[in-house]
This record gives structure tokens, sequence and C-alpha cells, in this order.
């Protein structure tokens, strides 16, 4: 997620979301020096650089450096490792009106019924929501795919979507 006025993005490191300032910046800034470059040259040169702006543990570099590697990849257009699996990633999309706070409430509920873990982002920035192609909110999206658009979902319908996400 970027924010305005800011670069802040959330990636996968490892089996966690990280919030990452500055990965955009970086990305654009070594993009024609760093195209052509091997992975290690890639990592090593993001890693520098990232670590001016974020606390990134030296016992996790390893990781860190392949998802910085993999954004970059993705950023360029080429070929990339997919992201490792891990907790469903739900995203209510929204501008924090009532409808909004609904759905998340009810998404919170399920997940609790349904004893699933998913990392849960609430996304308020029109720009951000702009870029998930939505035209109607609410809306929902579980790990990256909109699965509800313009109303509320019920319960029913957001367990049968989060469930069918967890299975694959």
């Amino acid at each position: 997620m970027t924010t305005a006025g800011q670069d802040h993005t959330r990636i996968r490191v490892g089996n966690d979301d990280v919030g990452i300032m500055g990965l955009r910046s970086a990305l654009e800034a070594i993009a024609l020096s760093h195209a052509d470059k091997c992975d290690e040259e890639v990592e090593s040169e993001l890693l520098e650089r990232l670590r001016k702006t974020n606390y990134i543990p030296r016992s996790a570099s390893a990781e860190y450096g392949r998802a910085f590697v993999r954004e970059f990849r993705k950023f360029l257009g080429q070929s990339h490792e997919a992201e490792p699996s891990g907790p469903l990633r739900v995203v209510i999309l929204g501008p924090g009106c009532s409808q909004c706070d609904r759905l998340e409430q009810m998404v919170m509920q399920v997940l609790s019924e349904l004893n699933l873990a998913a990392s849960v982002e609430h996304v308020t920035d029109l720009m951000e929501i702009a870029k998930f192609g939505l035209v109607r909110t609410p809306a929902l999206a579980v790990n990256g795919k909109v699965v509800a658009s313009g109303m509320v979902p019920t319960a029913k319908r957001i367990a049968e979507c989060l469930t069918a996400a967890k299975g694959t």
C-alpha cells in the first residue's frame, strides 16, 4: 500500500506482511542501472538503500533480500519467484463509511468463527482503491482478488470466499 505523500509499501517477507518505507523510490532509482544485473547485486543494492529507512534485522536479511528482488523483478515486468503462501490477505476497500466498517466487522467475525488466520487491512485511500479497478465501494479483496464490490456480502458469502482462498 502506498499512501499519498509517502512511499510505504506492504510486501510479503517470508510468511509475514511487512511495511517498507521507500521501496518504490528505491526500485525507481535502480531500475535502469540494475535491470540486467544478477539477483545478488540487486539484493545487495536494495538492502543497502532500504536499511537507511527501515529496520531490517541482520538475521532476516536473506528473506528481506529475496522479497526485495521479487518486488524489483515485478516492478520491471520480469519473471520472478512467486510470493510465499501464508495466511489469507484480506483487504476491505472503502473510504471509511458505515458500510465499510460493517464489512470489516463481518470479516473479523467470520474469520473468528472459522478460526482462520489472516492479515486484514482496511484501505481508505482512493488512489489505492482505484488500483483494484473499482468504481463502487465497499469492496472486499482476498489474496489480491476482488470478491465483492458495491455492497456488503452476507456472512455466508464471506465465509465461502475465505475458505475457497485458503484452499488454494
